[in-house]
């Protein structure tokens, strides 16, 4: 069904690659105007050109989220100019992969700058216009790290596990002004930065075997769900948490496949 974002103005940060780029390409299949942002303009450029060229409304701006008046200076600018902003996605994050014994301050301090204190700030800015148009829907991508303790993740995970927090402060703050606040929490989805961790066949199938559903997710996968959160679809949807993460974090490992190869009794 197209159409689902017809007339709505959306920004997305983190929006080169990935996750992002997916969700600003599907934002405007649906009929948004997309502001895609990042700290890198070729990837950005890329993203609207095919944007553009598919018969979509979109533009680019650099920013760094961790920056706050530079976000705030973002979203005024999408107000001047649209006359309004509808959807707001999280979607930058940092991560330096290290254990608790070897990472640095200002590695541990980079997560929470753009992963938890970006997600902040760009609430912060929506928020503002959201509250006086009484509409809107933001969606906070946290990750299954968020959840469970992973190797080498430390700030990562615990800056993921603030978005979640946050998200739900968030959308008991927003509600009364009809401001719906969602978080949507990937596994392992197939991005440049899990091509460069997985760079070679046999470590992404052994990856993906550890996933039930027995695969890695296409980055496209994960922007339908946010599509979803973003639309009027999901008009009664606050303050909660999607999982999209193929079953990874739904299983208790118990020996249970071992079992279910046992003869029966």
């Amino acid at each position: 069904m197209a159409g689902r974002l017809e007339g709505k103005v959306a920004l997305i940060t983190g929006g080169g690659t990935g996750i992002g780029a997916a969700t600003a390409q599907r934002f405007a299949q649906e009929g948004a105007t997309v502001t895609v942002c990042g700290r890198r303009i070729e990837p950005l450029e890329q993203v609207v050109r095919a944007i553009r060229e598919a018969g979509g409304t979109a533009r680019t701006a650099l920013l760094d989220v961790s920056d706050r008046q530079a976000f705030a200076d973002v979203v005024q600018r999408i107000e001047r100019e649209d006359g309004r902003l509808d959807i707001l996605v999280n979607n930058a994050y940092s991560m330096v992969g290290a254990t608790i014994a070897d990472m640095s301050e200002e590695d541990w301090h980079a997560s929470f700058r753009v992963s938890l204190d970006g997600t902040f700030y760009g609430i912060q800015a929506a928020f503002r216009v959201m509250e006086h148009q009484r509409s809107g829907a933001i969606v906070n991508v946290s990750s299954v790290c968020g959840l469970l303790g992973s190797m080498y993740t430390a700030a990562y995970g615990a800056a993921k596990a603030g978005v979640l927090s946050l998200t739900r402060t968030a959308a008991l703050e927003g509600a009364p002004h009809n401001i719906r606040v969602n978080s949507i929490i990937p596994g392992v989805v197939m991005t440049p930065g899990t091509e460069m961790a997985l760079p070679s066949r046999e470590a992404q199938l052994a990856t993906a075997a550890g996933v039930p559903l027995r695969r890695i997710a296409d980055p496209v996968e994960v922007a339908n769900a946010i599509l979803f959160l973003a639309s009027d679809e999901a008009s009664y949807v606050t303050g909660t948490q999607l999982v999209v993460d193929g079953g990874k974090t739904c299983e208790l490992q118990t020996g249970s496949a071992a079992m279910n190869n046992m003869d029966a009794v």
